[in-house]
Parts: C-alpha cells; sequence; structure tokens
C-alpha cells in the first residue's frame, strides 16, 4: 500500500456525491456507496483499493459496505480494509459509515452459515476484530434462513445494538411477508430496523410493488445492491464477451447463458439512450436506480480509480423525462 500521508479533500462534503435521509431515521448515507465484495481481497492490488477507498472519501462517499465473507480469501476485505483505516483513516472513523452482515457460509460446521444468534454474534466479533473496530455503524442479516426461528434472528441483531457493538441494523434480500415480521419484531425489542438491502437494476424491477413499498410503509431505508446488473448495465458486453469479465468465468454470478441476443440488443438501445443522454450505460443506470424517491443509495463495485469516478460522474444528470422512463421500463 502506498506510503504517503492521506489528507481527505477539503471540499469532500461540498463538492460530493450527495446524501439522504435513511429511511425515517436521521442517519443520511452518500448516494453513492463503495462495496467491498470484490478488488479489496488479499489476491487483489492493495495499491488500488487504497486509492479507490482515498478517492471515495474525497468525493464525500462516507459509506463503505463489506461482509463477513467478502474478499479472497473470506475476511480478507475486512482485515484490509481495517489496516487501511488504521494506517490512513484513524483520525476519521467518525465521518464513515462501516456495515458488515452475516447469514451466508463462512467457515466450516454447523455454525458458520445461517442466521442462528450463534453465527451472528460469533460474525460480528469476527468482523470487529478484522477491521480493529469497537462497533459497526450497520450490521446486517445477510439473507433469511428459514430453518432459524425468526425471533432467533432479530433477537440476535437487537442484542448487538444492546451490546453497542452495532448501531443500527438492517436485513437484506429477505421475502416480503418475512420482512414484514422482521420489522415488527425489531420494533418490538427497540430497535427498529434502519435499512433493507436487495438486488434492483433496470433489469431486476420486482421489487418495485413488494419491497420498496413495504419498506416505505414502515419507515426504513433501502440501498441498492448490484444497480449495474453485474455490468450487463454497461457497455462491457456490448461486441462480445472480454476475456477478464465476469461473463468469462462460469463460476460468476453473470454466466454466458444471460447475454442472449436479445439481451443484447436491449443492452444496445439502453446504450444509445445513455449516449443521447451525454453518458454511459453504467451512469445513465446507476442514476435510474436513484431516481425512485424510496432508494436512498446505491452500491457500487469498482476495480479501479477510474471506474469509480466514471460512477460518481452518473450524478452529473440525475433527471428523467417521462418519456426517458417509459423508453426504460419498456427496455427492462
Amino acid at each position: 500500500m502506498a506510503k504517503e500521508t492521506y489528507t481527505p479533500a477539503s471540499d469532500r462534503y461540498t463538492n460530493s456525491v450527495g446524501y439522504n435521509n435513511c429511511g425515517k431515521s436521521g442517519l443520511k448515507l452518500p448516494r453513492i456507496s463503495l462495496g467491498l465484495w470484490h478488488n479489496f481481497g488479499d489476491v487483489d492490488d492493495a495499491d488500488e483499493a487504497l486509492k479507490m477507498i482515498q478517492f471515495a472519501f474525497d468525493h464525500g462517499i462516507t459509506h463503505f459496505d463489506l461482509a463477513n465473507n467478502y474478499g479472497t480469501p473470506f475476511g480478507s476485505a475486512e482485515t484490509n480494509f481495517g489496516k487501511m483505516l488504521k494506517s490512513h483513516f484513524a483520525g476519521y472513523r467518525d465521518e464513515m459509515i462501516i456495515s458488515s452482515k452475516a447469514g451466508h457460509i463462512m467457515w466450516d460446521g454447523p455454525y458458520g452459515d445461517g442466521g442462528s444468534r450463534k453465527y451472528l454474534m460469533a460474525s460480528l466479533e469476527q468482523s470487529l476484530k478484522r477491521m480493529q473496530l469497537d462497533y459497526v455503524d450497520i450490521f446486517y442479516s445477510h439473507r433469511y434462513d428459514p430453518n432459524t426461528p425468526l425471533e432467533e434472528t432479530m433477537s440476535a441483531l437487537s442484542d448487538m445494538v444492546k451490546q453497542g457493538k452495532a448501531l443500527y441494523v438492517g436485513i437484506s434480500k429477505y421475502p416480503t411477508d418475512v420482512a414484514r415480521e422482521a420489522y415488527r419484531l425489531l420494533r418490538a425489542n427497540g430497535t427498529p430496523c434502519l435499512i433493507n438491502q436487495d438486488r434492483y437494476n433496470i433489469f431486476t424491477r420486482d421489487i418495485e410493488q413488494s419491497v420498496l413499498a413495504l419498506a416505505e410503509e414502515n419507515g426504513v431505508g433501502f440501498i441498492a445492491f448490484s444497480p449495474l446488473a453485474q455490468g450487463m448495465l454497461s457497455d462491457k458486453y456490448l461486441n462480445g464477451i472480454p476475456e477478464n469479465s465476469r461473463a468469462a468465468h462460469s463460476y460468476g454470478f453473470l454466466q454466458k447463458s444471460q447475454l442472449t441476443p436479445e439481451k443484447i440488443q436491449q443492452i444496445s438501445q439502453l446504450n444509445e439512450m445513455a449516449i443521447q443522454r451525454g453518458q454511459t450505460l453504467a451512469q445513465m443506470a446507476l442514476a435510474w436506480c436513484l431516481h425512485k424517491p424510496q432508494v436512498n443509495s446505491v452500491i457500487i463495485g469498482t476495480s479501479s480509480v477510474k471506474q469509480l469516478q466514471d460512477n460518481i460522474e452518473a450524478l452529473k444528470n440525475p433527471s428523467f423525462t417521462n418519456d426517458e422512463l417509459w423508453r426504460i421500463g419498456e427496455l427492462g
């Protein structure tokens, strides 16, 4: 990692990405948040990772989204982020929103996955040690576990807040009916749900009348992940599948089979719209997610400072005409 002393930009809040209140809470989230799922593990470029964190912070991105199993190997994104915090951001912790999660597989055996109190509590402790923190700002149940009583999972989240190890709690990828009960249980426990995190983009809009509507009804914030549909909502695949892209690897979430001729045609038409707006397709896709008032922030994943800068520039043209929204709706 770079050794030079880092001083954040003095205009990081006046010349920033801007902020939205998270639901009905007093917490403001930057409109763009940085996710550390990819490109911050031990196998990745440590210098570029640090530069991305610094560039993000210099532009008012205060929210950094992690999970216990982010990075290769699992946990390395949190470990590396913790080292960056200690070496370069020691005086700025109170200007940051740091989130983590647990719910997916992290370690072997019956206690390294799911939604049990045993797993969630152990995961939070491990995450705090990796990041060298006393608390996280937000801790999520990363997915609903049908094999654990919901009361147990929500009680564990509530106790994290009461123990001072998380300031707020949230849920991610919960079915609507389960989310409704989770909100009720957390309110009853005195630790209302701050935020719901789910997949949302031009090609994935099924949550608009369910998850999004329920969050708004309950005063819960919403943050979108995969706003670029794993890269489909960019110009990356307009002329084939690049060798180093996610779709080129069979183990990724984006499969070659998803890039049908019909889908490529949709992407091409969306790209033409973006060009007419003076944006890249990725920039238009990010701006589109944020045009919904219920969407408080979008989580982006970037592999370089240049890509991060390009994503931030999506905010230069955030408005859409009714005709544009209709046309995007027809292509989504």
